[in-house]
This record gives C-alpha cells, structure tokens and sequence, in this order.
C-alpha cells in the first residue's frame, strides 16, 4: 500500500512538472515578422511550446510570470550559415594541429552557447567533421547539453575544391584526405558520397560548386562542380528527403546549382540578372553571409593571418559582396539570414542584420529572412519563425525596437529557447 502511495504521489509530481506554465508579458510583441507588432500582450507557455497569446497581461494561476513589459519580443532569431567547430584567428592553424576532435567539440559547445546567448535559437552548421556535428546535434535535442536548435550538413565538394583540404604539406593532406566522405569527383561519385553523407546523419547537403576564398590556392571563385556532379548530388539528396545548399560565388556557379534544383545559394556574390530570375523561378533562397565578407577584408588588409592566395580574393570577393546583395534584393529574391560565423566570431552573429540594413534592406525584411524566410529553409514553418500557438517557446527581447534601429540586436537582453531561459 505504502509503495502504490509513493508511485502517485511521484506521479502526480511528475505531471505537475510537465505542465509548468510561463507566461511572458511583453510590452511590445512582433508575433510575426512581416506583420504590425501588437501592445501589451501575454505569451502562454507550456512544455516548452506556445499554448496561446492573449491580448493584456494575463497571469494563470500558478504560473511562473517573466515580465517583458518594457521590451520589444520576438521570435529567436536564425542563423542559415555557420560553422561551430572552429574560429578563424592568429592561432587557426597551430590549434587544428594540436587539438583534438574531442577538445574540438568541446569548444565547439562554448561556441554554440555563445551563438545561443546572442539570440540565435537554431542555426544550420554547413560543414565541419560530420558525425561529430551530428553528435552535439543530438545530444542538445536530448537536453544533454545546451546549444542552439542545430541543422547540420553533409558536405561535398571535388578533388581539391572549395570542399578538400588545402594550405598545408603534402604529407598532411594525405593523412587528412577522406575520398569517403567530402571529395567526389564524377556523377556516381557525388552520388554515392550524397548517399554515404545522409547515411551518416546529414540533415542537408552541402556542395561547393565554386571556388571559396579561403581555399589556400589560387584556383579562383568560378565554377568547379560540373553539371552532370551537380544534378547527381541533388537528386540523390531529394531522394532521401533532403534539401541541398550550394556554396557559390561566381555567376556560372550560381545558375548551374540553380538549374541543378538546389535550395539555397550561399553567398552568391556576383550573382546577376540571369540568375535572379532563376532564384524567383526556382524560389531558391540566397543566404547572403556579408558579414563573412566583411570579416576576411578587414583581416586581408590588417593582419596576416591570410595567405596570399587568400588575401587577393578576400579583398575582391568582399568587397563586392555588399553592392551585388543590394540589386539582389531589388530583384526581389528570397533571403535567408546568414553569416559564415566561423569565419567571423561566434556571438557577432547579429553584425550580419547590420551590414544587411546599410546595404539598403528594410529592418522588417531583416527580421522576416531570420525568423519566417529560415523556417521555411529548413521546413521547420510548423515549428518555428512566429509566436504562435503550438509552436516551440524560442523567444528574445530587446529593449529597443530593431525595426526601429536594428542595431538593437546587437544587445540581445532575453533569450528563451524551448520555454528554458538562458539570458534574462
């Protein structure tokens, strides 16, 4: 008898615990992006999601209230584009020789906590060593660990690519060369290597379809991925459900991936008339990262943490970057927020909203691409992107309006991720 007693009593203690309420009053709440933001309003939350949102401050019995009543809420933001595992820097080279992959993935925890803090709920890795990417992955949506929501990649690319190893000996290149896994070189290849990535844990594809900057040789940014290798990656992809992100810059690379079917283009710097019109037939998002452009000009002009090869296209690539985004956007193409952060350091994710505003972006369009327009990218619409009942509780605050002055973001005050608060 004593023992049934204490199996309801814990019962009963569990399920109170299950249906723990918050309510957030918030002075003012822009529930969704791209709509008129509401005054006094109450956001109901339990078990991590958004049960209602009610106009006045409502207090449910027994409710754990978080008063919001000066600030500006609204969905956590998203990040389309970073790489959590590493941090460009004087010492990038001596710490990917000394560390491990275990201490690795340590700091690439402190480094989604930092992203976290800034604001950013969910960001898409796109690219690093997979299965350890998949790892932390998963232990933050089994609440092991704390971190972003995060949507991680697969990423290929051909024999000496944007995607292969570069800059070091050639003794080097052959222990860390894996012809399993990001190098194809052929249609069946990349098949197969799209197959192997997915098998894995990949939640997307990545693919370099142009040369990069940081590619520590000087094979330029056009076109590099055929269009036979291109097509094989995206049909193996859309196959077994997955959707397929192109990291491009020159024009040719951009219209080929397009044509091919992918989903998004990252960065996308010289993208022109042609394949605006392909991003709108296609609705492909661009994912512009200028603050990634940013970041290597100013590190090509004052420091020497790039190499030569890489300082030439860092000045030329980053510099662009900014006025071609600016006609992207006049031609009306899809935006999705994101950074390279990686690139730049984690926790300035927010630097990207600023860039995007002085390259002539409305605020309420920076928001929607990283809220609503992210959402859609990574077909989460159901879950996340507005404050909307049903949907996870990943909320932040400001003090000021960002529609206002989008700087506001730089200095995120609140940030709630699954109904759990990290910053108040």
């Amino acid at each position: 008898m004593k023992r049934l007693l204490l199996c309801g009593i814990a019962t009963l203690l569990s399920s109170a615990t299950l249906a723990k309420t918050t309510v957030i009053h918030a002075g003012t709440l822009l529930a969704v992006p791209g709509e008129k933001p509401l005054q006094e309003q109450s956001v109901i939350i339990e078990d991590g999601k958004i049960s209602a949102v009610r106009s006045g401050y409502v207090s449910p019995d027994n409710a754990e209230v978080i008063d919001l009543k000066n600030s500006f809420v609204m969905p956590g933001l998203m990040d389309m584009h970073v790489h959590l595992q590493g941090e460009l820097g004087p010492k990038n080279d001596t710490e990917a020789l000394k560390m491990s992959m275990p201490l690795t993935q340590m700091r690439s925890q402190m480094f989604a906590m930092r992203t976290l803090e800034s604001g950013f709920t969910t960001v898409r890795d796109a690219g690093n060593s997979g299965e350890e990417m998949y790892a932390m992955r998963d232990a933050i949506n089994k609440g092991w660990v704390d971190g972003p929501r995060i949507v991680a990649a697969g990423r290929l690319g051909i024999t000496g690519g944007h995607a292969d190893i570069s800059g070091v000996s050639p003794e080097l290149m052959e222990l860390h060369d894996d012809k399993t896994k990001t190098v194809c070189d052929g249609p069946y290849e990349c098949r197969r290597a799209t197959r192997h990535a997915i098998k894995y844990g990949a939640d997307f594809i990545k693919i370099t379809s142009t040369g990069g900057v940081l590619t520590d040789r000087a094979t330029g940014t056009g076109q590099q991925m055929e269009m036979d290798e291109l097509k094989e990656v995206v049909l193996a992809a859309k196959r077994m459900g997955r959707k397929v992100a192109s990291h491009a810059h020159q024009e040719e690379g951009i219209i080929a991936a397009l044509e091919a079917g992918v989903d998004s283009i990252e960065h996308g710097t010289y993208a022109g008339p042609r394949a605006h019109k392909l991003f709108k037939e296609t609705g492909a998002y661009l994912v512009p990262t200028l603050l990634a452009g940013d970041t290597v000009v100013q590190l090509a002009k004052n420091t020497d943490v790039l190499s030569e090869a890489q300082k030439e296209k860092a000045i030329r690539v980053g510099t662009d970057m900014r006025g071609n985004f600016r006609k992207a956007v006049n031609a009306g193409v899809k935006i999705a927020f994101g950074t390279d952060s990686g690139v730049s350091k984690h926790g300035i994710n927010a630097r990207e909203a600023v860039l995007m505003s002085e390259a002539g972006m409305d605020n309420m369009a920076i928001l929607q691409s990283a809220t609503v327009n992210a959402a859609d990218l990574i077909d989460m619409s159901d879950s996340l992107g507005t404050i909307e009942s049903g949907k996870y509780a990943d909320i932040i605050a400001t003090d000021g309006s960002p529609l206002d002055n989008i700087d506001e973001l730089l200095d995120v005050d609140f940030v709630m991720k699954g109904g759990k608060v990290f910053k108040n």
